[in-house]
């Protein structure tokens, strides 16, 4: 039976500058014992993660890479997002949503996000992410649901990347045909969450953390999990994303885990990173992630450049996004107010040659909806 224990309070009272200490103190020795094991655990993830491991960073990328194609083969799955409001209540320092932006806010009607989803689904695309800023009241569960239920028919799976709710309105979300959650925590460290969400609902740091539990309870079938790399020192930041989708993993296993590591892009707000990570701490985070937690999703969006996507590809990336616009009705005419600049603006067809170049096959889909139980 599953313990009653919230994450939230399993990680209450972690030192975050102790844990960094302790990452930052493992020794070559401790990162060789590790790779010698025939598998990796998440009670790994501070040496995995440590600047001695990032020593040994080719070794981790071949093994990352050697047990992505074992567990998923050559394929890569490809979505889109489809933003349906920028309306936002929240006041996070480095989102372009922000409710203190002066910005002309978007959200779009039935039709409008019926047409633009067409757009998407005439690419090629049958699994889809819908997003809006954090704005209940204006843009609530009773549009999304209608939009879901609207675009269905359409549509193999859908996600969600909103606002947290209650686990009776996540169900509601599932029968209407959703059937996946993006909720990232953006940062596991109360202290640094709160200097960066000072107001609105996300301020509520256990309430968002709670969050893909609940969604867990409601049967989702894929609950993704991120943090912002730049908001705070991303290796104990990356230690406690790891327990918590291994915590996931074991409370709600009929679900799947799905992980990013968004980095910030000069373009929001021009906020300055305050903890930048650069090409190697990035691959090394999600090598690491694909060591420990070998039947995990890991996601790669249009935040990061053509070059560095291509490189990672046949690397331990399952699922990327393709031709993504960030602004509600985008995919029509030129959107208004984007929440960050894709930094990879290829279409969704230049992505699929790109990945048959490299003996990958597109996977436009990942579940038929025949076989959902």
């Amino acid at each position: 039976m599953a313990s009653s224990e919230s994450f939230a309070e399993i990680i209450a009272g972690v030192d975050f500058a102790q844990l960094e200490e302790r990452i930052l103190a493992v020794r070559p020795e401790a990162v060789d014992r590790v790779l010698r094991q025939p598998r990796a655990r998440p009670e790994d993830a501070l040496v995995l993660f440590s600047p001695a491991a990032a020593q040994r960073l080719d070794a981790l990328v071949q093994r990352a890479a050697a047990i992505t194609e074992q567990r998923f083969g050559r394929a890569m799955q490809l979505y889109a997002p489809l933003y349906l409001s920028s309306a936002c209540t929240n006041r996070c320092v480095y989102c372009g949503f922000s409710h203190d932006v002066v910005m002309e806010r978007r959200s779009l009607n039935l039709d409008e996000a019926v047409a633009n989803a067409r757009v998407l689904h005439d690419q090629g695309f049958r699994q889809i992410l819908l997003v809006t800023g954090e704005a209940p009241r204006h843009y609530g569960v009773d549009h999304i649901e209608q939009v879901a239920r609207a675009i269905s028919p359409m549509f193999d799976s859908i996600s969600i990347e909103v606002f947290p709710m209650e686990q009776a309105d996540y169900g509601r979300m599932g029968a209407a045909g959703v059937d996946g959650l993006v909720l990232y925590q953006e940062t596991y460290d109360p202290g640094i969450y709160a200097e960066v969400h000072p107001a609105g609902r996300k301020a509520d740091y256990r309430w968002r953390l709670d969050g893909p539990d609940r969604g867990g309870r409601a049967g989702f079938r894929s609950l993704g999990l991120g943090i912002l790399l730049g908001l705070a020192p991303w290796r104990p930041d990356a230690a406690l994303l790891v327990q918590h989708a291994a915590w996931l993993q074991r409370r709600h296993w009929r679900s799947r885990i799905a992980i990013s590591f968004p980095r910030m892009v000069n373009s929001e707000r021009g906020y300055a990173a305050a903890h930048t990570v650069g090409d190697r701490d990035f691959i090394q985070a999600m090598a690491a992630v694909r060591i420990m937690l070998p039947d995990a999703e890991l996601v790669l969006s249009t935040r990061e450049p053509a070059e560095l996507r291509d490189r990672l590809i046949g690397s331990f990336i399952t699922r990327m996004s393709a031709g993504s616009q960030t602004s509600p009705g985008g995919y029509i005419e030129e959107g208004l107010g984007e929440q960050f600049e894709a930094q990879d603006g290829r279409s969704p067809g230049e992505i699929a040659r790109v990945l048959a170049e490299r003996g990958m096959d597109a996977v436009w889909k990942d579940l038929d909806k025949g076989f959902r139980v």
